[in-house]
């Protein structure tokens, strides 16, 4: 068994040479209009659906059911800046989607996009038969009147933690799930949220790639060369014919309240976002290395680059109104909340796409 440590400048290698792909694979929706460059504006019609009337919201993001008394949030829709995209409409995207199975492949935060779906979904068809059932990774809810499946597989990494003897290795160049996942018909990937984990709260002994196994190492190229692996199945699994696939870019988290002008606060009691015009916090680097592995691919990939408009949100996250542990919860979003816009710059793609 081979242990090593990754230097700083491996990092700096990973990221420059994936800068220098072209990227051929645009759609045409963001030549017209890059509709994640915009403002928040308050608007009295939102929220999209109401969150008491949805049956498929976990009490980690059900922050009316757990206390939160304040409702702004759920007020503010986003605004593109050199263009307007559509309102979402449930209806229409059932019946585009009529015998077709949709999975969120992801963390947590991809859960917190499926079931902002699912809610958006059922608010345009309350009288919808549903069944929903679970099986290992893999949660399933189907609309049957109109024959369209919604699926979230867990997955934190999108490459495999294996039980070997040594313990739980994380193996940055394998996909074993990936069969599971070419069943949907669109697919929405995520990784990010779990990448900086530590301590007791890391689910992984060890870290492997091509036959080095280290302890550790740089958690960017690691995160790199995962999402390389990835896109690598991507190109030589999936057939643009019969399915389009996403990535939900990076989601921020709200921790940090120097990003607002607060050095020791966090998201809890913030009630109103950020101004653009005022925001200056930087990217996070995975937002640029998602981005450069997707140059790279020969095959069509949207992202969904939600970051920046995320970041805006402060005030947008569960906090202590959570229903599990009732401390600060700036990672995950309310629902209804942000994840409703990110499913309506999804509805937009779409549109842009078929």
């Amino acid at each position: 068994m081979k242990r090593n440590k990754e230097s700083p400048p491996l990092l700096s290698f990973v990221i420059v040479a994936l800068s220098l792909a072209y990227c051929s694979q645009c759609p045409a929706v963001a030549a017209r209009c890059n509709i994640f460059r915009g403002d928040w504006i308050y608007d009295e019609s939102y929220p999209l659906y109401d969150s008491a009337s949805c049956p498929f919201i976990r009490k980690e993001f059900d922050c009316l059911k757990y206390g939160r008394t304040d409702t702004s949030y759920l007020k503010y829709r986003w605004q593109p800046d050199s263009c307007d995209i559509p309102r979402f409409d449930g209806g229409d995207l059932l019946k585009r989607w009529k015998g077709k199975r949709i999975m969120f492949v992801g963390d947590s935060l991809s859960l917190n996009h499926y079931e902002s779906l699912l809610c958006l979904l059922h608010a345009a068809a309350p009288n919808s038969r549903t069944s929903s059932s679970q099986s290992g990774e893999l949660n399933t809810v189907v609309f049957q009147d109109y024959d369209v499946t919604v699926m979230y597989y867990t997955s934190h990494y999108l490459v495999d933690i294996v039980s070997e003897p040594i313990g739980r290795v994380l193996k940055l160049d394998s996909i074993q799930a990936g069969h599971i996942w070419l069943t949907a018909n669109v697919l929405i990937f995520n990784t990010a949220h779990w990448w900086s984990r530590s301590g007791p709260t890391r689910p992984w002994d060890y870290v492997q790639h091509d036959k080095s196994i280290a302890k550790d190492m740089d958690r960017t190229v690691a995160f790199a060369r995962a999402l390389v692996t990835w896109s690598k199945w991507v190109d030589a699994n999936i057939d643009p014919a019969t399915t389009q696939v996403f990535y939900q870019g990076v989601s921020p988290d709200h921790n940090h309240g120097e990003e607002w002008g607060k050095p020791h606060a966090t998201c809890a009691g913030e009630t109103q976002p950020i101004k653009a015009s005022g925001f200056t916090a930087p990217s996070p680097t995975q937002r640029t290395v998602v981005k450069n592995v997707l140059r790279m691919m020969s095959k069509r990939v949207y992202l969904l680059d939600i970051t920046f408009l995320s970041q805006l949100r402060k005030d947008a996250h569960p906090s202590k109104h959570n229903g599990i542990h009732f401390r600060d919860d700036c990672s995950h979003w309310c629902l209804a909340g942000l994840p409703d816009t990110w499913n309506q710059l999804l509805y937009a793609a779409l549109l842009g796409l078929t």
